[in-house]
């Protein structure tokens, strides 16, 4: 038998350290910079404010909700609600977007609420299941309404581009319905405010061939036709009063030019607010965050729903 030399032992464990070490130290690093990473993009879900509470819960998992009430009104005084849905072409995002335009209305004496609904990218879902997310919301905030001092009778939809869509959908379409809803509690808004929404989102004939293209290209994010969850189809449909943000050099501003047409020749009131040179997205950033907020504060003030800001 060959002996080994204290030398060559004290070797040999060098050299199984040096090789071993960084093939096991590899993988629990990797893992803690995950587990970092997802507790982070957690964290990002999140907004800031607002009081969290479930509206849905499928399978394992809880779909919250944030409402932000105001600090100071009235004794049993309900006030109107605008519940918002944020962007992400039905696959990312989160309820972070609005965070500011809830407080901003809540400092102005209405309440407002922020909800995440189920993406691509963290469910296996398709738009429907959105669209039945977005429903459920409404329906759990109308049938709250005595608890947070809304009036049932004055919630407004909001929401930006797939998330826009989404509240259109909740005035809209009405064969998409969680099974798990209560059917007689109206998921229908009084109002829809609207950035950059995709009102289009299946081919048509008066589309442009370049955009027919592009609303052909996402026909799979759906589980049956596009055409069934595309507020457009819809837009000759009674439906409650709207205003909508675009950047001139947005694609989706020319299905909403159409839907506008066809919503006020039903005799709806659709108001279009343009902001010339900007694109897509163009309201997450300042100035525009703020000009597209004031034009939301006009809106709710001819509405009746807020008082003129002098008024404050």
């Amino acid at each position: 038998m060959l002996r080994r030399s204290p030398v060559m032992l004290a070797l040999l464990t060098l050299l199984a350290v040096s090789f071993v070490s960084p093939l096991q130290g590899q993988p629990a690093q990797a893992q803690k910079q995950k587990a970092k990473g997802n507790a982070k993009a957690k964290q990002n879900l999140v907004p800031k404010g607002g009081q969290r509470n479930v509206y849905k819960q499928v399978d394992d998992s809880e779909l919250p909700l944030y409402v932000y009430s105001p600090e100071k009104r009235k004794p049993n005084e309900n006030v109107p609600a605008v519940v918002f849905f944020f962007g992400g072409g039905w696959a990312k995002g989160s309820p972070a977007q609005f965070e500011t335009h809830c407080q901003h209305l809540a400092d102005r004496g209405i309440v407002a609420v922020n909800v995440e609904y189920r993406v691509t990218s963290r469910y296996p879902v398709k738009v429907e299941d959105c669209v039945e997310d977005a429903k459920s919301a409404m329906r759990w905030v109308r049938a709250n309404a005595e608890r947070f001092g809304i009036d049932p009778d004055r919630i407004a939809a909001a929401g930006g581009s797939a998330g826009g869509h989404l509240a259109a959908c909740t005035a809209l379409v009405n064969d998409i319905n969680a099974e798990t809803d209560d059917l007689s509690i109206s998921a229908e808004p009084n109002a829809m405010i609207l950035f950059n929404p995709a009102l289009g989102v299946a081919p048509v004939d008066r589309m442009t061939a370049e955009m027919q293209q592009k609303m052909a290209a996402v026909a799979d994010r759906a589980r049956g036709s596009m055409k069934a969850v595309s507020p457009l189809t819809f837009a000759s449909t009674k439906q409650p009063p709207m205003i909508m943000f675009f950047g001139t050099e947005d694609d989706l501003l020319g299905p909403a030019k159409l839907f506008m047409e066809d919503s006020e020749k039903a005799g709806n009131s659709c108001k279009l607010v343009t902001y010339e040179g900007q694109k897509h997205a163009f309201f997450n950033r300042e100035p525009y965050r703020g000009l597209t907020t004031q034009e939301m504060d006009k809106f709710l003030v001819d509405l009746d729903w807020l008082p003129p800001a002098s008024q404050r």
